[in-house]
């Protein structure tokens, strides 16, 4: 009897392990994903590990031992930015342009890298106004800075079809995570 009181207690600790851990991934997640979209496919992997883990598909330790290298993939992912040479709301541009994967040489990559730097120095500096998203005239400036800079894309990577594509996603992108004058995901903390 003292072994099953005694195992329940390890079983417990062990729940509160695993919650304290979905927990901690889940607020990660929402930080990540805030500052860079295309990172929502880690969301649906850790969903699909939770659902896997509710249909007892996986036990208790393995689920655990499944956390924590989920764990460390997210620590992974979020130096990234560092390995590429970018900050953080440059690396979000800079995936927006490349995925889904468009092959690009390594310096193809480089000009992407620079034309991601140009384009969000010129914003802030000129077009990320107080209130921008209000004013349409504000709003139009935004697409057409856009535009200009993203114009110096590799054109055999980015074909018309594509750039326009990708000129939309980089707006709304802007549009979703500048507020205008300084205020912006980036800047929330």
């Amino acid at each position: 009897m003292s072994g099953s009181v005694f195992g329940g207690k390890v079983k417990a600790k062990k729940n509160i392990e695993i919650e304290r851990l979905k927990n901690a991934i889940s607020q990660t997640l929402y930080e990540m994903i805030l500052k860079n979209r295309t990172r929502i496919d880690w969301r649906e992997k850790f969903e699909t590990l939770i659902e896997e883990y509710n249909s007892d598909k996986v036990d208790m330790s393995s689920f655990f031992d499944q956390l924590v290298q989920f764990s460390q993939s997210l620590n992974e992912e979020e130096k990234r930015a560092l390995e590429e040479g970018l900050g953080e709301e440059e690396l979000a541009v800079y995936d927006l342009l490349t995925k889904p994967a468009i092959l690009l040489k390594k310096d193809e990559k480089q000009k992407v890298k620079e034309v991601v730097q140009r384009l969000l120095k010129r914003l802030k500096q000129n077009d990320l106004v107080i209130d921008w998203r209000y004013n349409e005239q504000n709003r139009a400036r935004v697409r057409v800075a856009i535009t200009e800079e993203l114009e110096k894309l590799p054109r055999e990577a980015f074909t018309l079809d594509i750039f326009r594509q990708k000129c939309i996603a980089i707006y709304n992108h802007i549009y979703d995570s500048y507020f205008g004058s300084g205020k912006s995901v980036y800047a929330l903390n």
